[in-house]
């Protein structure tokens, strides 16, 4: 797993064999990266990060400069490696909480500026996560939500829904709050 961009670019971390998530592939992170660096500023973003797996995604936006990024995960071995990765990289802005993350988006105080999901594509209720999302209230106003999936699934007709881009066999689902 490499970081494809930031200050941290080119920095690589291999996840041991207790790994069983499917981390996002470089040229999708660049893709869908260069959206978003011509969109926003991310020194005033804070990023919340659900189904983290490898931490992927949270150290891309923690290697362009995120003023804060909170990873939900709860697989025990997943936590256990981005909190080494985190040590490694000295992020003082980066933290990783390992619970299940529907517990977490209604137990949650914290609002954030970008949500990003990358649930694994075979999760039974994937379609739900854009309505557990915009009910949590987890977004702040015109916040963003990205949620990563196969092409089996579209959201399309979710009324918050506002693109989508594809890489492959990865789809990013765009939404407005």
């Amino acid at each position: 797993m490499r970081i494809v961009g930031g200050k941290y670019k080119g920095r690589i971390f291999r996840p041991n064999k207790k790994f069983s998530s499917r981390p996002t592939t470089d040229q999708a992170k660049e893709g869908l990266f260069n959206i978003l660096e011509n969109r926003y500023n991310f020194s005033d973003k804070t990023v919340l990060d659900l189904f983290s797996g490898t931490g992927s995604m949270a150290y891309e936006f923690l290697s362009r400069g995120c003023k804060n990024i909170l990873l939900i995960e709860k697989n025990y071995h997943h936590v256990r490696f981005i909190h080494e990765v985190l040590k490694s990289l000295g992020a003082e802005n980066a933290r990783v909480v390992k619970t299940d993350v529907f517990k977490y988006l209604y137990h949650n105080p914290e609002k954030f500026d970008i949500v990003f999901a990358d649930p694994p594509f075979d999760l039974p209720y994937l379609g739900k996560i854009p309505k557990a999302i915009f009910t949590s209230g987890v977004l702040i106003p015109n916040g963003l939500f990205i949620l990563e999936h196969s092409k089996e699934h579209s959201f399309l007709s979710h009324p918050n829904f506002t693109e989508i881009r594809n890489y492959g066999k990865v789809n990013f689902s765009f939404f407005k709050a």
